[in-house]
């Protein structure tokens, strides 16, 4: 099977190795950092990783997101501040533990717990997604406009709590993403006399001024005292079989709702987590006991959040749409090493792949390894670096990975603009990752619209002609519809 051949690739090359082993550890390292996300590491790495071997730069950047998003939990438990949006669910049993004196043996169900979601989501991507690629190149260019749309439309919707303000973010992502040249008949957009602008505005230092300098921004306008450290209580940080066990159950049901919510763009791994949470609670012979400190509370979201990490990747290398912002930043690496994502990959990529998801399987065991000896004491070294030390370092470092894509200062500027309008959005409740989800969209939904009407004689009624098309036109309307209606009753619900 690809897989094996996958394994045989990745086990065969030490350098390789290294490169997974340095991003599970720097992946764990960002997570438990507050404010910093794994979306934030992997924009601002991703110009080292141009000069690198195409597996090896794709490799990196892929277990840096899995290792991320298992290291929120540690300063979630240890710390009682989430150190991503999806640690919050686990921080609600998490941090009791650890004040309980339990704080290893919280970190580590939640490394045995995000391993086993991980690796769930894993094999059902290797074991489907081969056959959604064989769907996905039989649709022509009405099918894929239509399901461009939908993504647009959940995306935008879904992310964040009001669905005005995230269609608003994504359709700001849309008209940024138009400047410059038109593909077709290469008259200027919006370029304002400028040349830096003809080419369009570019990925790298956009998402790093989104997601890391915009982040900067917010952490110094708000700064916050340094976090207290739980200290685990001597002998009490072991974990037995007796005590795992009944988080299997939990663990199981989570991975399969995290599979199935990753398979879904624009969802992502903090609804992931909670739905996880509810259903584990709502099943839980004592659920009073969650939110006091109950293992099965760390179990549930933990591998819920992990399961995300495989399935979110089936839309982006089948068809070209990214399902969270991770997969919106790994379209420029698959960009930059000349590798077209969508149907096609398959066939021109395939053992590529197959490898790139062996090599997600060896960053699972990585991190979970390092996890379960040494997250504790990992998230202790990180609770002690003060903000003012760690966030102006992480500055410079953005505006270095912002200049190095290209060496061009325009880039810097990029950065520095897209930051002010990352913050002004994360105060007026908007979406940066909407936004730049859309942003990566655009030109294959623009791509699809112009050949569909190409292929036409009807016009726009095309899309109405072909069902597949039309079907997704349709389920757009419905979602937008619905979230609409939810968001109403919430807030009538509030209001009474």
């Amino acid at each position: 099977m690809d897989i094996f051949l996958g394994l045989a690739t990745v086990l065969s090359s030490p350098i390789l190795l290294g490169w997974i082993v340095l991003a599970a550890f720097v992946g764990m390292l960002v997570g438990a950092i507050p404010g910093l996300t794994a979306s934030a590491a992997i924009a601002m790495l991703l110009p080292i990783t141009f000069q690198m071997e195409p597996l090896a730069a794709l490799a990196f950047l892929y277990v840096i997101g899995k290792s991320g998003r298992y290291g929120g939990s540690i300063a979630a438990i240890l710390f009682n501040t989430p150190g991503t949006a999806a640690s919050a669910a686990t921080q609600i049993d998490g941090y009791p533990l650890a004040r309980q004196g339990k704080a290893g043996k919280a970190m580590k169900v939640a490394t045995l717990s995000s391993v086993l979601g991980d690796f769930t989501g894993d094999i059902l991507l290797i074991a489907f997604v081969g056959g959604i690629a064989w769907v996905a190149l039989r649709l022509g260019p009405p099918e894929l406009f239509g399901i461009y749309v939908a993504a647009f439309v959940v995306i935008g919707s879904v992310i964040g709590a009001s669905p005005a303000r995230g269609i608003a973010s994504a359709a700001l992502g849309v008209l940024l993403a138009t400047v410059g040249f038109d593909p077709i008949t290469g008259t200027a957009r919006m370029t304002f006399g400028l040349y830096d602008l003809t080419g369009g505005l570019n990925l790298v230092p956009l998402m790093i001024g989104m997601f890391v300098v915009s982040e900067v921004m917010d952490q110094v306008a708000r700064p916050t005292a340094a976090p207290e450290v739980v200290e685990t209580a001597p002998g009490r940080d072991g974990l037995t079989w007796a005590e795992y066990r009944p988080c299997l159950p939990h663990v199981a049901r989570s991975s399969l709702i995290g599979a199935f919510i990753g398979m879904l763009p624009g969802l992502g791994s903090a609804i992931a987590a909670f739905v996880a949470y509810g259903e584990g609670k709502r099943r839980a012979r004592d659920p009073e006991a969650w939110g006091k400190g109950a293992l099965e509370g760390i179990a549930a979201p933990e591998a819920a959040n992990n399961a995300v990490s495989g399935p979110s990747m089936a839309p982006l290398l089948t068809l070209g749409i990214p399902g969270s912002t991770i997969g919106a930043i790994l379209v420029g690496a698959f960009l930059v090493h000349g590798i077209q994502i969508g149907p096609t990959l398959f066939l021109t990529n395939r053992d590529l792949v197959y490898a790139l998801f062996a090599c997600g399987l060896v960053g699972i065991v990585c991190y979970g390894i390092i996890g379960y000896f040494g997250a504790a004491s990992l998230g202790r070294v990180v609770a002690r670096v003060p903000g003012t030390v760690l966030y102006p370092i992480v500055f410079l470092l953005a505006l270095t990975a912002a200049y190095s894509a290209r060496g061009n200062l325009f880039d810097v500027w990029v950065a520095l603009g897209a930051g002010a309008v990352g913050y002004i959005m994360r105060r007026t409740g908007l979406n940066p990752a909407a936004f730049v989800i859309a942003f990566v969209l655009t030109p294959g939904a623009e791509q699809a619209l112009r050949q569909s009407l190409l292929l036409s004689d009807a016009g726009w009624g095309i899309f109405a002609q072909r069902p597949v098309a039309a079907g997704f036109l349709l389920l757009s309307v419905a979602v937008l519809v619905l979230r609409v209606r939810r968001v109403r009753r919430a807030r009538r619900g509030i209001a009474a």
